[in-house]
């Protein structure tokens, strides 16, 4: 699939995005005169969608790097289940995790696994059960930029990191020349934006530049940015904004933020030929990936270093936060029954012309066969 045709996909689908909560209902959800079965079930038969006995509101947040994903998702579950209405607020990994272990929301979105205190937290809301993470989204982070005049930008990961790191700061820069001899770089300052929030997003992208750059990034890495100078911006869609908009930035977002024209940066790896971020070249660096979870927990680890031909080394995995037991009576049957749908070969199916990567078929068996246990 060509980048242009994923982007211009995850226009159409990332029409449907809203800031802050997410709150899609299908017409006539309100009409409870049928009960738990009646339309619902016709729906779903016909769209191959099990509302099982989904009802009622379904609050939820964190990742704002799936929230495109999201959108298409309830959009499509909520026509078939009209008794069930889902609230997504993309506020970030942390904040999304936060939620949850403190008991207002049935599920999070976290683009990175949970750390042990995070499922120590879990405990305490799960009943005789922890959270556990479930692998449902996948996809190249994207680097965007906005240099007038360059159509075709490649970096690496070392130059990537001094950009970010305020150590290059124009983009006439010798290394940035070396990489592409044949762009006409300007005399312009580089407007180097992050994410102000905690982010699943830049807790990937850090480490990207750890296992790729060592020796020019430095710093620990997590969901907080750690790098000195710099611009911020609120989310996904923030970053994204500000390169639209900023002459001279770049900035890094889940590849389905990159629209409306803004060009990516092809990545230079070991292998011979520089990487273009599209999903495909995602799917082969997360193929990769080993499951590194115990128990019904499957985290997993990435390979930020891939040499194979058409491997993208920038990539993150959504996760889907939930407890594995004690599961709130009230909202398991439509977070069952929601997260059933999502990691279905329809749910699934969705995800490369909304600009992401669907699990790997080993993997997300294991996700089906793990939301069909929850309770």
């Amino acid at each position: 699939m060509k980048l242009q045709r994923v982007n211009r996909r995850a226009l159409a689908l990332g029409a449907l995005a809203v800031s802050g909560a997410l709150a899609l209902t299908a017409c006539g959800s309100d009409d409870t005169s049928g009960g738990s079965g009646g339309d619902s079930s016709s729906a779903a038969s016909n769209s191959n969608i099990k509302c099982d006995d989904a009802k009622g509101q379904l609050q939820a947040s964190g990742s704002s790097a799936q929230q495109n994903a999201v959108d298409a998702w309830v959009k499509q579950y909520v026509s078939a289940c009209k008794n069930v209405q889902i609230n997504y607020n993309p506020t970030g990994s942390g904040a999304g995790i936060t939620a949850f272990t403190q008991g207002q929301t049935a599920f999070a979105g976290s683009d990175s696994a949970l750390k042990p205190e995070e499922i120590e937290a879990s405990k305490k809301v799960c009943t005789d059960g922890q959270a556990i993470d479930l692998p449902m989204v996948g996809g190249p982070i994207a680097v965007g930029f906005n240099v007038t005049g360059v159509d075709s930008l490649v970096l690496d990961a070392p130059t990537i990191a001094k950009i970010f790191d305020s150590k290059i700061t124009n983009w006439n820069d010798e290394a940035i020349k070396k990489l592409n001899p044949d762009a006409k770089l300007p005399d312009l300052k580089i407007q180097a934006f992050h994410r102000s929030d905690e982010s699943g997003t830049t807790d990937n992208f850090t480490k990207y530049l750890k296992a790729a750059a060592p020796q020019d990034w430095k710093y620990e890495g997590g969901k907080s940015w750690e790098a000195k100078g710099g611009q911020s911006a609120q989310g996904s869609s923030g970053l994204a904004g500000q390169v639209k908009q900023t002459p001279g930035s770049i900035s890094y977002f889940e590849l389905s933020y990159a629209k409306d024209g803004i060009t990516t940066v092809d990545v230079k790896t070991e292998a011979a030929e520089p990487v273009k971020a599209t999903v495909e070249n995602a799917t082969a660096a997360i193929g990769a990936a080993k499951v590194v979870g115990t128990g019904k927990d499957l985290a997993l680890e990435l390979d930020y270093t891939p040499d194979a031909a058409g491997a993208y080394p920038l990539v993150l995995v959504t996760y889907e936060i939930a407890c594995d037991k004690g599961n709130k009576a009230d909202t398991l049957p439509a977070t069952k029954s929601f997260l059933n749908y999502m990691a279905s070969e329809d749910g699934q199916g969705l995800l490369a012309d909304a600009g992401y990567a669907p699990m790997p078929t080993e993997i997300i068996t294991k996700v089906r066969e793990t939301i069909s246990g929850l309770s």
